[in-house]
């Protein structure tokens, strides 16, 4: 099978490389804008949409612009690059898997990619990299590069400038080592819980930052918006940012890695976080209620980083021969496991769940790992015409993972499956 992964390092460039880094970000920025801008015009005339190859003509013109003489300087293809980041950006909100495309601003997540690997040049060994109009720089070489190198992206985060290499490579069909499936439900007083019953504690990196973060955000607000001393506290602020992504970030992966290692079969629910880290404030004419407590909680939310978490175990589990699945999240801590009752009485607490028929009682964290699982394994038992969902039945059936549904059966018989591993 072929994998694609990319290597991230950190850049170690010096003054000229700095001040040439952000002109050619900020070039790739005001062509992406600069489209934008034209797509919505020629959307208001009632034009129809310009693809990438248009685009690319008229860019032709803007380098060699009177107006424009400066994104001359700037390498070709990162500006052709950006032109089809735009026109991929419109793909994804034509299909409904994104948001309308918006303008991006100054400072936030500058970027741009080298497409052809014949244009760069990577040397390990002496931890350095050639790009165009840019030349030599050095990086912190801190893992080997495995495959063939496609492309190379440079990125801006926090003040410090990243280099991501994407590699190409022929590794041999994963064989998983793990043999049991697992469900996880995942929450803020616990991280994850798992199906088995273990569970992983939050690392709440946003709230052990917020007084720092607040204190910081003080001083900013006191200053001359723009001036010196106020770009000085703007640089502690996004630090102090850095360092809650980056804690963030690690701790999902050492938390992924852990899980997808130790099962061969993770169902997680199919959560719609938009919906759920929605605004209550309402209007002035409906203001919403609990406002103050809503934001709490959405806050809370964003700061477990759920989507990423199911990003990563989705790739990671694939990397090791494994199977994720992703199941309807309604009523899974309200249904009983035992006997299949749902009722909003069964969850008598946070984490509490006792039923109201058959009197089962878990933990209610468990108990809607144990129902996401079941829920994954009754769409494994149904017939389908596509490999992934029955290779993961059979998968799972040879190595023992596959067992009864909850719902119908007795409770000891229930308890006895649950705990027989």
């Amino acid at each position: 099978m072929i994998r694609r992964q990319a290597f991230k390092y950190e850049l170690m460039p010096n003054g000229l490389h700095q001040r040439t880094l952000r002109r050619f970000g900020g070039a790739c920025r005001f062509v992406f804008n600069k489209a934008l801008a034209l797509q919505q015009d020629n959307r208001a005339a009632g034009g129809k949409f310009i693809r990438y190859e248009s685009m690319a003509k008229l860019l032709t013109g803007w380098r060699h612009s009177s107006e424009t003489p400066w994104l001359a300087d700037a390498p070709n293809h990162p500006l052709q690059h950006a032109l089809k980041d735009l026109d991929r950006a419109y793909q994804n909100f034509f299909a409904g898997r994104a948001d309308f495309p918006t303008f991006k601003k100054k400072g936030r997540g500058d970027s741009f990619r080298y497409p052809d690997a014949k244009q760069f040049k990577v040397e390990p060994g002496n931890a350095r990299i050639f790009l165009p109009k840019l030349g030599w720089i050095r990086y912190r070489n801190s893992r080997d590069i495995a495959g063939t190198i496609k492309n190379i992206t440079v990125s801006s985060k926090a003040g410090k400038w990243f280099v991501s290499i994407q590699t190409e490579r022929e590794v041999a069909e994963p064989v998983p080592t793990a043999i049991s499936a697992v469900g996880a439900d995942v929450g803020i007083d616990r991280f994850v819980t798992l199906s088995d019953g273990s569970f992983v504690a939050p690392l709440d990196s946003f709230k052990k930052h917020q007084q720092r973060l607040a204190k910081y955000q003080r001083r900013m607000s006191r200053k001359v918006k723009f001036s010196h001393n106020w770009k000085k506290a703007k640089a502690k602020v996004t630090r102090v940012h850095r360092d809650i992504g980056n804690a963030r970030a690690d701790f999902i992966h050492k938390a992924t890695t852990t899980i997808s290692n130790n099962h061969a079969l993770v169902a997680v629910e199919d959560l719609k976080i938009v919906n759920m880290t929605r605004s209550s404030k309402g209007t002035i004419e409906t203001p919403g209620t609990n406002v103050r407590a809503k934001a709490g909680l959405n806050r809370a939310i964003l700061d477990q980083g759920w989507g990423e978490f199911g990003r990563q175990l989705d790739y990671k589990l694939y990397w090791n021969g494994g199977f994720f699945m992703q199941v309807p999240a309604h009523y899974t801590s309200q249904t009983c496991p035992c006997c299949g009752h749902v009722d909003k009485a069964n969850r008598k607490s946070q984490s509490a769940f006792l039923c109201t028929v058959c009197w089962y009682e878990n933990n209610a964290d468990v108990v809607g790992a144990i129902n996401v699982l079941d829920r994954a394994l009754a769409q494994l038992s149904q017939p389908s015409n596509e490999e992934g969902p029955d290779m993961a039945r059979i998968a799972c059936e040879v190595n023992g993972a596959v067992r009864p549904s909850a719902a119908g059966t007795h409770r000891s018989d229930m308890q006895e499956v649950l705990y027989a591993q």
